[in-house]
């Protein structure tokens, strides 16, 4: 007796299509049919899948914003300047800011072995930092959080980029 390899699917779009199932194992490709057939068939899905871009753009702009808002309420909280340059730049800038700094905080005062007069000392030569102009935040901080050293601490990474530019 012939081993199957070639199914035909009746998908859930309602589309009919012959799938060659060859590069599949030989006791799996009833199974990987009967996935296939409660799938919408490949063009269906991409076409769905193309028309979505508005829900993931309203997704991005809705997490966006609630990143704004939380590095808005830090930046006023813990006394950080407005950072300067193009809007976008900007919205971005104090996003990064917000993320590295607290992501610092965290590691080095409370997983570290910083105090809270390291930390301050570290957050005031932060709100110098108000735009590109001397290089970038991620940069800026990680010579901040180590002046006598090239490198950042171990449990650190720190990727530094250039004039808020995304990568």
């Amino acid at each position: 007796m012939a081993v199957h390899t070639k199914w035909t699917v009746e998908h859930a779009c309602g589309h009919e299509i012959v799938h060659d199932l060859s590069d599949r194992a030989t006791d799996r490709r009833a199974g990987f049919a009967r996935w296939l057939g409660e799938r919408d068939c490949t063009d269906c899905w991409k076409a769905t899948r193309g028309n979505d871009t508005a829900s993931k753009e309203e997704w991005l702009a809705a997490k966006r914003a609630e990143e704004q808002r939380a590095a808005a309420e830090w930046a006023t909280k813990f006394g950080m300047p407005p950072l300067e340059g193009p809007e976008r730049a900007v919205d971005w800038g104090e996003r990064s800011r917000h993320q590295l700094m607290t992501a610092a905080h965290t590691t080095l005062v409370v997983e570290g072995t910083w105090d809270e007069a390291d930390w301050a000392d570290l957050e005031e030569k932060a709100r110098t930092v108000t735009g590109p102009g001397g290089g970038s935040i991620s940069a800026t901080l990680t010579v901040l959080t180590c002046p006598n050293s090239s490198t950042p601490p171990p449990s650190m990474t720190v990727v530094p980029r250039t004039r808020f530019a995304r990568n």
